[in-house]
């Protein structure tokens, strides 16, 4: 039975196994999300009424900020004004709270025995006992709906009032959760604020008394404190919660189902090597039947692969074959021509034939030696080899010499560089101008020829023999400059003549 269910389930595509395992884990997922969401909710309420503790708090602070600024201030006119004598008390503590900010003007001030001197505001109706200097006392007015505020100083006692309007103001600055506001002393009350409590809110009518001024009053405050309930929990988490719960599922199942069949293809596909079979893969690659799929269509890519190669192996082949043909055949002809230009040298009757005969069979000597060397270096294709080509030229070069300069010597101090074909030629005809130049007219003097890198992509090749200097063949010099001077443009750059001395930069590969 088992065997069946599992046989059954295996034939399913992959995307309806992957609904029918998310349906069977979601289930218990959505049964311990009720227990989360309830844990949640009594924490978040807590949260809420604690906010609402510190709202209430912080209004009974300012009501009683609100006190003691009013009764500093009180403090330091009266100060001020019966510092000077009864004689002008009034104007003098007018004029000290006239510039405190947000402070009552109106007030009395008494003598130490209760006899009034003076007042800006008729604060009748209050029965304020004496007050002892550094005291201070408050007391509600129900009728005037004011906070009396009696301060004591030294000649005397001053009184002020503050309003209910500014209560409200301070108490409230910006609370608007508070629905009520009661501000008691041990005889009266005074009610800041009464809103209509508003039914089915969803809130908890929470009441908290906060003494404050030494005691000498009590704010009473009332508000509505939020609740959360769990089905408002449960509505706000349950999408995200399901959706975590969904995408760790299905990162767990693709990665079962697909990354881990997929890895074990990648490493099969990195092991494989030109040659191996494709039977090497590996067949079994999980129940998904396209990554069997995969697996196959790479086994036949690698089989088109090999065969292409083989195809271009043959071409390949070919084309050497080819390359090798032709160079051989370039190769005898130059061979022949040499041997012609010999042969007619030899027959030649005057002796300025023969000369060219000879300069001629140089000039193709050079060509067949740059040739030589290209395709020593065809295989690696790293280009034409400059040291033993110009080692090879010098060597040509002393052996098609007259007799009488076929003792000169050719100093060599060549770097090893490489460079392309059509350099090496206009080097060889250069090197072969120069030396033939040299070893006709002054073969008794050695020539020297130095290539040195100057950079990682040029090179420098100086010639330097004492012929080369100017002398007084000028006549003869004509052509000799005008050739090396167009070899070198081959080169791309300008020839630097100086005593007994030419240079010229060329262009080399970089060195490996």
């Amino acid at each position: 039975m088992v065997s069946d269910v599992s046989e059954r389930f295996a034939a399913l595509p992959t995307a309806a196994k992957l609904l029918l395992i998310l349906t069977a884990v979601l289930l218990p997922i959505g049964i311990a999300l009720v227990w989360i969401a309830a844990d949640g909710t009594r924490e978040a309420n807590t949260a809420l009424r604690e906010r609402h503790q510190e709202q209430t708090m912080t209004a009974a602070r300012q009501i009683e900020s609100l006190i003691a600024r009013n009764s500093l201030a009180l403090r330091i006119a009266a100060n001020g004004a019966l510092a000077g004598g009864e004689q002008g008390a009034c104007e003098r503590a007018q004029r000290a709270l006239s510039i405190a900010p947000a402070i009552e003007q109106g007030f009395q001030i008494h003598s130490t025995d209760g006899r009034l001197i003076c007042q800006v505001e008729d604060l009748a109706n209050h029965d304020l006992r004496l007050v002892a200097p550094g005291d201070f006392q408050l007391q509600i007015d129900p009728n005037a709906q004011a906070l009396l505020v009696r301060v004591g100083v030294i000649g005397g006692m001053m009184t002020g009032s503050l309003e209910r309007e500014e209560l409200l103001a301070a108490a409230r600055n910006g609370r608007r959760a508070l629905t009520a506001i009661t501000l008691l002393d041990h005889n009266s009350e005074m009610q800041l604020l009464a809103e209509p409590q508003q039914e089915g809110s969803g809130a908890r009518q929470l009441v908290t008394d906060w003494p404050i001024a030494g005691d000498r009053l009590t704010v009473r405050t009332s508000g509505l404190a939020p609740e959360i309930t769990t089905a408002d929990r449960l509505v706000l988490l349950l999408p995200l919660l399901m959706w975590v719960a969904a995408a760790l599922i299905t990162w767990s199942l693709v990665s079962r189902l697909l990354v881990q069949p997929l890895r074990r293809l990648q490493r099969a596909v990195i092991r494989f090597q030109p040659g191996d079979s494709p039977e090497t893969l590996p067949r079994k690659l999980g129940p998904a039947t396209e990554i069997q799929e995969v697996r196959d269509s790479f086994a036949r890519a690698i089989s088109r692969v090999e065969e292409s190669e083989h195809e271009m192996a043959g071409a390949l082949e070919g084309q050497r074959r080819l390359v090798r043909e032709v160079h051989h055949r370039v190769k005898n002809n130059l061979q022949v021509v040499a041997s012609l230009l010999n042969i007619h040298g030899r027959s030649a009757e005057t002796p300025e034939a023969k000369a060219a005969y000879a300069s001629i069979a140089r000039r193709v000597g050079a060509l067949s030696v740059v040739h030589r060397n290209h395709f020593a270096e065809l295989e690696e294709s790293r280009g034409i080899a400059l040291r033993p080509l110009i080692s090879e030229l010098a060597a040509e070069l002393r052996a098609s010499a007259p007799p009488e300069a076929r003792g000169m010597t050719v100093e060599l101090d060549v770097e090893a560089a490489y460079t392309t074909q059509d350099v090496a030629v206009a080097v060889s005809f250069l090197v072969t101008e120069i030396v033939e130049f040299a070893m006709l007219r002054r073969p008794q003097d050695s020539i020297e020829v130095s290539l040195r890198r100057t950079s990682e992509l040029t090179a420098r090749l100086v010639l330097g023999s004492p012929v080369l200097a100017p002398g007084d063949d000028e006549a003869d010099r004509v052509q000799f400059e005008r050739i090396v001077g167009g070899l070198a443009k081959q080169l791309r750059s300008t020839l630097e003549r100086k005593l007994g001395r030419y240079s010229v930069d060329l262009p080399v590969f970089p060195p490996t």
